[in-house]
């Protein structure tokens, strides 16, 4: 196996803190571990980027570590979250349709999970 593929889907913050938090401690324990933001959590991208947001400091070094695969390209677009996305220098995935695809990390042997 490649690793492991958290694909968020939900924009609640409560919910996307679970996502970093994972992320880490699998890198932290030697697992390869990428975070794709799909869906509404793409709305979340601009907010992360602010130094007040409570998430802030755990996006920052979940970014730092280069653990973010990507944003959708799609759902980015539909969020108003474009411009986020590439001011963060964030990758806008779009193999499927606009989409990124689940199939394609399968293939590459990641394991996908999803919040």
């Amino acid at each position: 196996m490649a690793g492991y593929m958290l694909f968020v889907f939900n924009p609640d913050p409560m919910c996307f803190v679970h996502v970093l938090l994972n992320a880490l401690d699998m890198d932290s324990r030697g697992e390869k571990a990428r975070i794709v933001m799909e869906g509404g959590a793409t709305s979340l991208v601009g907010q992360l980027a602010k130094s007040d947001n409570p998430l802030h400091g755990l996006w920052q070094k979940v970014r730092d570590k280069s653990l973010v695969e990507g944003v959708c390209r799609a759902c980015a677009g539909k969020m108003n979250a474009l411009e986020a996305a590439r001011e963060q220098g964030l990758i806008l995935l779009d193999d499927m349709n606009g989409h990124p695809s689940m199939a394609g990390y399968m293939q590459a042997g990641y394991q996908i999970i999803t919040f």
